[in-house]
C-alpha cells in the first residue's frame, strides 16, 4: 500500500518487543514498571525538600492504601464504563474485564480516594502538590510505552492526512496521540514550574495540573477512537466534565484563602 506523501513511517514493527537472555517481553509494561519507580524516587526527592503536612507514618500508610485502592477502582469503573457493551460481550473472559484501565479514572479515583482517607482521619492539608511532578514523569513514561505498543493499545488517534500521522503498521495515518499527550505534560509541567511562586497557596498546584489535563484530555480524545455514551461525548469526557466543575469549585475556594508557607514544591 503506497503511504501518503510525509507520513511517519518508523524504523521498528508495532508492538516493540525487547529481548533480554531468550526471553521476549512487550514494551508497555517495561515503561510501566519504569515510570511507577522513575515517579516514585522523584516524589522521595522531592519529599525530602519539600515535606508538606506533618502526617504520622500510620496517617501516611492509609493516605498511600487510599490512594492505591481509589485509583485501581477508578481506572477499571471508568474503563468499563467507557466500552459497556464490549466488555458485557466479553464478559467471560476474566483477562479482557481486568485487563483495561484509564488515567483518568486512575487520577480522579486516587483523588477521591485520598479525601476519604484524611476525612475518615479528620485530617486536613493537601497532599497533592507534593506528585504533580512525580505524576508527569510516570505519565510521560507510560505514554512511551502505549506509543509503542501500537494499535492494540487503542490510545493512538484516528486516520489523518497531516505530515506527522504515523503507520503503526496497518498502512493506515493516525494521530500519535499518545505523542500530543506527552508534548502537553512536558509542557504542563513547565508552565507549573514558572509559575510556582503564584502557586504557593497548599492544593493550588495539584488543582491547576488537574484542570490542564482534564481539559486536555476531554478535547484530545474527540482525535481518538471512542465509543459515545450520549451527547456524542465518551464516558472518559463525561468524567473529565464532572472532574474540572469540581477543579474549578476547589479552586474557587482556595482562592478565598490566603498563601500560606505549606507549599509541596
Amino acid at each position: 500500500m503506497m503511504l501518503p506523501l510525509g507520513v511517519i513511517v518508523p524504523p521498528w514493527h508495532f508492538p516493540v518487543v525487547l529481548h533480554f537472555w531468550g526471553w521476549s517481553v512487550p514494551i508497555h509494561p517495561v515503561c510501566d514498571a519504569l515510570a511507577y519507580t522513575l515517579g516514585f524516587r522523584l516524589y522521595l526527592i522531592l519529599k525530602k525538600h519539600f515535606p508538606g503536612p506533618q502526617f504520622s507514618r500510620e496517617q501516611h500508610a492509609w493516605i498511600f492504601i487510599g490512594c492505591i485502592f481509589g485509583a485501581l477502582i477508578g481506572a477499571k469503573l471508568l474503563a468499563w464504563a467507557e466500552a459497556p457493551t464490549l466488555y458485557w460481550a466479553l464478559r467471560h473472559d476474566p483477562h479482557f474485564w481486568f485487563g483495561g484501565k484509564t488515567i483518568v479514572g486512575g487520577l480522579l479515583g486516587g483523588w477521591a480516594g485520598i479525601e476519604i482517607a484524611k476525612k475518615a482521619m479528620g485530617l486536613s492539608g493537601s497532599t497533592g502538590d507534593l506528585c504533580v511532578y512525580p505524576v508527569i514523569l510516570g505519565m510521560c513514561i507510560g505514554r512511551v510505552g502505549c506509543f509503542l505498543t501500537g494499535l492494540s493499545d487503542s490510545t493512538h488517534g484516528v486516520p489523518t492526512s497531516l505530515p506527522w500521522g504515523v503507520d503503526y503498521g496497518d498502512g493506515i495515518p493516525r494521530h500519535p496521540a499518545q505523542i500530543y499527550e506527552i508534548l502537553f505534560l512536558l509542557g504542563l509541567g513547565l508552565v507549573l514550574w514558572l509559575k510556582r511562586g503564584a502557586l504557593m497557596a497548599s492544593g493550588l498546584k495539584f488543582r491547576w495540573f488537574m484542570t490542564g489535563y482534564l481539559g486536555f484530555r476531554f478535547y484530545i480524545d474527540f482525535f481518538k477512537p471512542h465509543w459515545t455514551v450520549f451527547g456524542g461525548l465518551s464516558a472518559i469526557q463525561w468524567a473529565c466534565l464532572g472532574g474540572l466543575l469540581f477543579c474549578t469549585w476547589s479552586l474557587m475556594k482556595l482562592s478565598e484563602q490566603p498563601a500560606t508557607e505549606n507549599s509541596h514544591g
